[in-house]
C-alpha cells in the first residue's frame, strides 16, 4: 500500500507520496573520527544511534548503536566534536544532580580515540557540587555487522544478537566478530528490546570526587581488510612536517587541520607495506581510488615525493595487464577502485571489487610520475616506473580511443557499472545546456587535457632517461590539441569556452561547467584561448564566492544540492587556481582561492568532499551537502594546493632550479611555510609584507633559486 503524507497548498489539502523509507543516511553534522582503515562516526554529542552512525573497519559496521545514559535525570549536552582526526570529546550535563545555584555540578565527560581496529571511549564523571550523589546510567550497545554498501544505501539488516559475557558484549557472524569490553565490569548486564544489550552502572560520588571507566571495541576480520594501515611513523611525518603562518589565519587552520586529516587517512600496501597511499575520503571511499589517490598525491609534492612514489607504485603493480570486459582491466589500464567487497547498487548496478571503469586515471598516472621527477623523486625510482609510463600511453592510444577518432573516451562496457568515468561520475553530471544527458561513448574535455599533459610528460621523460618515443609522444599531443581546438569549441551570447564533452554523434554537449578548468596549465590551450576560459571561471555563475560550481547556475538541471550538477567541489576548484596561476591569470586564482579559504572557515578547517552551490549573493557560509565525506583527501589536499599557488611554486629538481613567484599573495602577506621539500632537501618559504620572498634551508650552490616580488596590493 503506498504511503501518502499531506501537503498544503493554496486550493487546500492534497496528498503525495512518501519519501522511501531507504535513503542515503546524511553526513552534515556526524562527528567522524577516523585513522584509517578505522572510524567512529557518532552525533555531535558522541551518541551512536542510527543511519550511518558506527564504528567501522575496512568497510564493515561492527557497532551500529552505542549510547551512555544517566537515568532518571535530564542529560544535556553542552559541547562535543573533534578534537584532532583521531580523536574527539563530548560533555554532558546531568542536571540537577548536587547543584546548589543554578550553575551545572556533575558531568559526564567521553574521550574518543580511534585506532586501526579499536574504538577506545574513556567516560569520567564529576562530582564538582557540595552534596553526594548516586549517578545511575546504562550503555545500551548494538551490531548489525552490516557493509558500508548496505549502509550507504539507506538499507537496514537486522542485528546481531548479542553473547554476554562479564566485561562486556561479543557479536560474530563467523568471519567478523566485534567485542565490547568495559573496565571497570558493569555492575549489571542483560538484553534490551530488539536484540540490544544493556551495561549498567551505580556510582556513588562525594564532593569533589571523580569516577572513569574505559570502553574498547575491536574488530577482528577472519577475511581481512583490503589495505592496512600506514605506520605510525609515516602518519606523523605526514601530519607534522611542515608549518605555515599567513596573515589569514583561515587559511593557516585549514592547512593544519588537513594535514591532521590526512595522516589518518594513510593506507598501506600489503604488497609493500613501506608505500603509502590516501584513502578517497571518510566514511564511503576509506580506500583506493586511482583518481582521487593520484591527485591527492600530486598537490601534496611540495610537501615530499615519498606519497606520490607510494602511490605511483601501489598503482603500477595493479595496472592492468588483461582485457576482462567484467572487471573493465585492459592492458595498461589504472584501475578505479578496491573495494573487500563489490558495490550493488540496486537497478542491476554493480561493480566488482577491482575495478577499472575510469578513463582519466591512466594519463593522470603518468603526469604524477613525471611531477614526482620534478619534484627529486630518485630517478632510479622513477626509472624503475618507466616501462608501467609507456603500457600507459599504450593504453591512451589504443583502448582509451576505442574508436581511433583522436579523443580518449569511454563507455561502461559491462551494463552495470559506472555510466559516466570521469571524476564527475555521477548518471546526470554530463549534459547539454539545456539539460538533456549524454548517450556514451563521452569523449570529456579534462581528459583530453590530461591526456595531451600526459604525453608532453612522458616525452620529457623518456628523453632525460635515454629512451625512445619522446618525438613520437610530442607530436600525438600537438594532433590532439589541433583536434581538440576544432571540436570541442561551442558559442553563446557571451562568446567561445569550451563544451564539456564530445557526446556520442561527435557532436560538442554545450554545457558550461567547472571542468574547463582543468584544461589550464596543461598545454591543450594557446593564450587566448586560456583568457576566455579564465574570463568564464571567474564569472558569477560559475564562481559562487565560495569556490566553483561544478555546472553553470540558469543550465538545464542546475541544482546547487545536485551532487556534480551545482555543488562546490574544493579539489575542483583548486585545480582551476593552479592552472590560472600557471597560465598568468592571478586575479581570477586569487578570487576562486580566497572563496575556498572563506568556506573552510565554515567547516572548521576540515573542507567536506562539496558542498551547496548557492553563493555569497544568498548565504553568508555555504549550506553542506548532506551526504558528503568529511574529511576527504582532495578536499584536504587542496589546502597544499592553494599554497602552491599563493607561492607561485615550481620545481625542477633534475635542473637543479625552485621558481618562486608570489603573484596571489597579497591578502596573506607575510607568509612563512617551512618544511617543504625539493627531493631529500628541506626548505622555507618567506614573503615579507613588501612582498619580497626569500628561501632558506638549500645548501648553497645546490639549487639556483629565482624569485620574483609580489605586487603591492591592489
Amino acid at each position: 500500500m503506498e504511503t501518502t503524507v499531506k501537503t498544503h497548498d493554496g486550493n487546500g489539502t492534497t496528498s503525495a507520496p512518501a519519501p522511501p523509507a531507504e535513503l542515503q543516511p546524511f553526513l552534515h553534522d556526524a562527528c567522524v573520527t577516523l585513522c584509517a582503515p578505522s572510524m567512529a562516526v557518532s552525533r555531535p554529542d558522541g551518541q551512536i544511534t542510527g543511519g550511518c552512525d558506527g564504528f567501522y573497519h575496512g568497510d564493515r559496521r561492527g557497532l551500529s548503536f552505542l549510547t551512555v545514559l544517566a537515568e532518571d535525570v535530564p542529560n544535556a549536552p553542552i559541547s562535543g566534536g573533534p578534537d584532532s582526526a583521531g580523536r574527539a570529546s563530548f560533555r554532558t550535563v546531568l542536571r540537577g544532580l548536587a547543584e546548589h545555584s543554578p550553575d551545572p555540578a556533575v558531568t559526564l565527560e567521553r574521550r574518543r580515540s580511534v585506532e586501526p581496529g579499536e574504538l577506545s571511549e574513556t567516560l569520567t564523571l564529576h562530582n564538582a557540587g557540595l552534596t553526594s550523589v548516586r549517578v545511575r546510567f546504562t550503555l545500551r550497545a548494538t551490531s548489525d555487522l552490516a557493509s558500508m554498501e548496505t549502509v550507504k544505501s539507506g538499507h537496514t539488516v537486522p542485528v546481531v544478537a548479542p553473547a554476554i559475557e562479564p566485561d562486556g558484549l561479543t557479536w560474530s557472524d563467523g568471519e567478523l566478530t566485534a567485542r565490547l569490553t568495559c573496565t571497570p565490569a558493569p555492575d549489571a548486564a542483560g538484553h534490551a528490546p530488539a536484540d540490544a544489550a544493556e551495561l549498567r552502572y551505580s556510582v556513588e560520588l562525594g564532593p569533589g570526587e571523580r569516577w572513569e571507566a574505559t570502553l574498547s571495541c575491536t574488530i577482528e576480520d577472519d577475511k581481512g581488510e583490503a589495505f592496512p594501515p600506514a605506520s605510525p611513523r609515516a602518519r606523523v611525518a605526514l601530519a607534522s612536517g611542515t608549518a605555515l603562518t599567513t596573515a589569514d589565519r583561515g587559511l593557516d587552520h585549514w592547512f593544519a587541520r588537513s594535514r591532521s586529516d590526512l595522516a589518518a587517512l594513510l593506507l598501506a600496501d600489503p604488497l609493500d607495506e613501506n608505500d603509502t597511499f590516501l584513502a578517497a575520503g571518510a566514511p564511503w571511499f576509506l580506500t583506493l581510488f586511482g583518481r582521487d589517490s593520484i591527485w591527492a598525491a600530486r598537490m601534496l609534492l611540495p610537501l615530499g615525493t615519498e606519497l606520490a612514489a607510494g602511490t605511483l607504485r601501489t598503482l603500477a603493480r595493479r595496472q592492468g595487464a588483461a582485457n576482462d570486459p567484467s572487471t573493465e582491466e585492459q592492458p595498461g589500464k589504472i584501475l578505479h577502485e578496491i573495494r573487500r567487497d563489490g558495490l550493488h547498487f540496486g537497478d542491476g548496478l554493480s561493480v566488482p571489487p577491482c575495478y577499472y571503469g575510469t578513463v582519466d586515471a591512466t594519463p593522470l598516472w603518468v603526469t604524477l610520475l613525471h611531477d614526482a621527477w620534478r619534484w627529486g623523486m630518485p630517478a632510479e625510482q622513477v626509472e624503475r616506473l618507466l616501462p608501467h609510463a609507456e603500457s600507459a600511453l599504450t593504453w591512451m592510444d589504443e583502448h582509451g580511443d576505442a574508436d581511433g577518432d583522436g579523443f580518449l573516451e569511454y563507455v561502461d562496457s559491462t551494463g552495470r557499472g559506472l555510466a559516466n568515468q570521469g571524476w564527475k561520475d555521477s548518471g546526470d553530471a554530463v549534459r547539454r545546456r539545456d539539460g538533456s544527458l549524454a548517450e556514451p561513448p563521452v569523449a570529456l574535455c579534462e581528459v583530453q587535457a590530461y591526456a595531451h599533459e600526459a604525453a608532453v610528460s612522458a616525452a620529457a621523460l623518456l628523453r632525460a632517461f635515454g629512451l625512445p618515443g619522446a618525438d613520437r609522444w610530442e607530436e600525438w599531443a600537438q594532433g590532439l590539441r589541433r583536434r581538440f581546438r576544432e571540436r570541442f569549441w561551442v558559442e553563446d551570447a557571451d562568446g567561445p569556452y569550451p563544451a564539456i564533452a564530445l557526446g556520442s554523434d561527435k557532436k560538442p554537449l554545450d554545457a558550461l561547467t567547472s571542468n574547463i578548468g582543468h584544461l589550464l596549465g596543461t598545454g591543450l590551450l594557446d593564450e587566448e584561448e586560456s583568457r576566455l576560459v579564465a574570463g568564464r571561471l571567474a564569472g558569477e555563475t560559475l564562481d559562487s564566492g565560495f569556490g566553483l560550481r561544478t555546472l553553470a547556475a540558469g543550465s538545464g538541471g542546475f541544482s546547487p544540492l545536485g551532487y556534480h550538477i551545482g555543488t562546490v567541489w574544493p579539489h575542483d576548484t583548486a585545480i582551476a587556481v593552479q592552472g590560472l596561476v600557471r597560465d598568468g591569470h592571478f586575479d581570477a586564482a586569487e578570487s576562486l582561492a580566497a572563496g575556498l579559504v572563506r568556506a573552510s572557515a565554515s567547516f572548521d578547517g576540515r573542507l567536506p568532499e562539496l558542498f551547496a552551490g548557492h553563493g555569497t549573493r544568498t548565504d553568508s557560509r555555504p549550506a553542506p551537502y548532506p551526504a558528503a565525506c568529511r574529511p576527504q583527501a582532495w578536499a584536504a589536499t587542496s589546502s597544499v594546493a592553494v599554497l602552491q599557488a599563493v607561492l607561485g611554486l615550481q620545481a625542477d629538481a633534475p635542473g637543479g632550479r625552485l621558481t618562486v613567484r608570489p603573484r596571489m599573495a597579497g591578502r596573506y602577506l607575510p607568509l612563512r611555510a617551512s618544511g617543504l621539500r625539493l627531493g631529500e632537501r628541506e626548505f622555507e618559504v618567506a614573503v615579507d609584507a613588501d612582498g619580497a620572498p626569500r628561501v632558506t634551508g638549500l645548501p648553497e650552490g645546490s639549487v639556483t633559486v629565482e624569485t620574483e616580488a609580489a605586487p603591492r596590493e591592489r
